[in-house]
């Protein structure tokens, strides 16, 4: 049987245990989901016990398997928050990324000086999601907790009897000082807690031994703090070399690239959050990705697959349909939760095939957007790519021509799980760097732009900005 770390991966509608062995394999791997409760008012929650039950089912699951298992090592949805007592029991539930009830909050703080300088000074953007944010709207509601932590913190402590962070997730808070790696005095006083009620940092390479009983895991086996689940998948896929960014494109989507310090630009356009090893991920995460042709479908009675080759036989530019594809408000670059949808030029010869091929290429634009962003900052020249969106010839030929990039498409579409993998191995003292973990993930193929395409969506680019920003005046008024 193989030596193998399980990866356990806290996603948003389940947790995947993986199990990758030295040379990034997968050799196994178990799925238990759990539902997220969201409500008309913008709440999005899990149940941590739930999740907790999750976790270690999948972890039983895969360790009866009976490979040797090395480590085990965390990752999962960034800017989650809970909230415990002393005895490190949950007292709030466990609130998403995806809950919006801190909107308010956020906005108010964007639109003042104090916003650009705790997101330039800390790496998150000022947005409903944050943990910073969140916090704040908590406080004022006069809800309190012994500590506060977040959802792969809650399992760490489940695991191994200790309550600490890593500087990956503590970077997508808001609340840690990007050049310290300590939290800011700043984010604290904003969001009304103090030092003392959040968890400790560490590197994510550190470890505790388990304390948990666990069927086929030896006690005492380390487990690694990780991070979270969007630097992970830039090692998950490859792309933790200078100038070579990842982009997964699923339901929603990012676009992200390593630098060797951290940086955001002065617009507070992008993020910055910690892998491990000194490196950093900056970009920006894209609200609407996949679920533009999902609505499509629903809208129009027709199923995806049928929608999207109607739509490739479209000529670049959908006859002259624009689209602002933000059905679930926007993330990067405009952090606007409250981002609202159109589809500009639209005729009465246009039908379906054209409304789905402007919604493509809007959310190809939208990236697009992004790594201009990111460009003001750091060097990109090379992109991995993951997610299910790229088993369609159309989202990758768009993407590809919108970016101006050839696009090398990652084998395994589960790059959270293996990177958080991969940083076992590496915490294990077997992988020299990050580098050397990274040579390890091969490209498939390739997906070239193409160049009429390219020309037609860099021109209109300015134009897409220019209408994002008179539909949100409008909606406004």
């Amino acid at each position: 049987m193989a030596e193998v770390v399980l990866a356990v991966d806290l996603g948003t509608t389940a947790t995947k245990v993986i199990a990758v062995d030295r040379d990034a394999g997968v050799v196994a791997s178990a799925e238990h989901g759990y539902p997220m409760r969201t409500t008309p008012s913008g709440e999005a929650t899990h149940d941590p016990a739930q999740v907790w039950a999750a976790a270690l089912d999948a972890l039983r699951e895969v360790a009866a398997l009976g490979h040797r298992v090395r480590a085990l090592s965390l990752t999962g949805a960034m800017h989650t928050l809970l909230g415990l007592d002393a005895a490190a029991n949950p007292v709030t539930p466990s609130v998403s990324w995806a809950d919006n009830r801190a909107a308010d909050v956020a906005g108010e703080l964007r639109r003042t000086p104090l916003g650009i300088f705790l997101h330039r000074a800390t790496g998150t953007p000022v947005h409903p999601f944050a943990p910073l944010a969140k916090l704040a709207w908590f406080t004022s509601r006069g809800r309190t907790a012994h500590v506060w932590c977040g959802l792969k913190d809650y399992v760490a402590q489940r695991l191994t009897g200790h309550l600490v962070t890593e500087h990956s997730s503590g970077s997508a808070t808001g609340l840690m000082d990007l050049r310290s790696l300590d939290w800011h005095p700043t984010a604290l006083g904003f969001a009304g807690v103090t030092a003392e009620q959040l968890p400790p940092l560490h590197a994510p390479t550190d470890s505790f031994p388990l304390t948990r009983a666990i069927p086929g895991i030896a006690p005492g086996t380390p487990v690694v703090l990780g991070g979270g689940d969007g630097p992970m998948a830039n090692l998950g896929v490859g792309a933790v070399a200078p100038g070579v960014a990842a982009v997964s494109l699923g339901t929603s989507g990012a676009l992200r690239v390593v630098r060797d310090s951290p940086a955001v630009d002065e617009a507070g356009r992008v993020f910055c959050y910690a892998v491990a090893d000194g490196l950093w991920v900056l970009g920006g995460a894209v609200s609407n990705g996949g679920v533009v042709a999902q609505w499509a479908a629903e809208a129009f009675g027709a199923d995806v697959v049928t929608l999207l080759d109607e739509a490739a036989a479209v000529p670049p530019g959908a006859s002259g349909i624009t689209a602002l594809p933000y059905l679930l408000g926007e993330r990067a670059p405009w952090w606007d939760p409250d981002a609202r949808s159109a589809l500009v030029g639209l005729r009465r010869e246009h039908g379906r095939a054209e409304i789905t091929r402007a919604l493509v290429e809007g959310v190809a634009q939208q990236v697009a957007l992004v790594l201009d962003a990111v460009r003001s900052v750091a060097d990109v020249h090379a992109v991995r790519v993951t997610g299910g969106a790229f088993r369609s010839d159309l989202w990758a030929t768009v993407l590809a021509s919108a970016l101006g990039l050839e696009l090398e498409l990652a084998e395994d579409s589960e790059g959270s799980g293996v990177g958080a993998g991969l940083l076992g191995w590496r915490a294990l003292g077997e992988l020299p760097d990050l580098a050397a973990a990274a040579s390890l993930i091969k490209p498939t193929r390739t997906i070239r732009p193409d160049e009429a395409a390219r020309r037609l969506y860099a021109e209109r680019r300015p134009a897409v900005e220019r209408l994002y920003h008179a539909l949100r005046d409008l909606h406004r008024a």
